[in-house]
């Protein structure tokens, strides 16, 4: 029970000395207003909190997720293709493509990929 204790109390002392040494160090930068102030990707931050947001840059980014990800889903069947049957796997990748196709094709006769200005 002891040796629980005097671990216990060690773990506080340095937690609290490694605060104190912290708060003690970061006096210098409080005084910096440039470092103080929140970055935002260039961004003015002190701007309004409600400014209106592009619907087709989000659009556009939905799809790129989504076609990334159908990349990563096609790279490990070509990695298959010498352990498979390749009927099957050709069967597979094109009933694949051609859904990819179908879904570009939607995408662009609707124009979701021109950008309204």
């Amino acid at each position: 029970m002891m040796k629980i204790m005097l671990s216990l109390l060690v773990a506080m002392m340095i937690s609290t000395f490694m605060m104190m040494l912290c708060t003690v160090i970061s006096k210098t930068s409080i005084l910096d207003r440039e470092k103080m102030s929140p970055f935002e990707c260039g961004f003015d931050p002190k701007s309004k909190a409600r400014s209106p947001f592009s619907l087709q840059f989000f659009l556009i980014a939905i799809l790129f997720l989504i076609f990334d990800i159908e990349i990563a889903i096609m790279l490990p069947m070509i990695i298959t293709m010498k352990i498979s049957n390749i009927v099957s796997w050709a069967t597979t990748m094109t009933i694949f493509i051609t859904i990819l196709i179908m879904g570009l094709y939607y995408e662009w006769k609707n124009g979701m990929l021109e950008w309204a200005f």
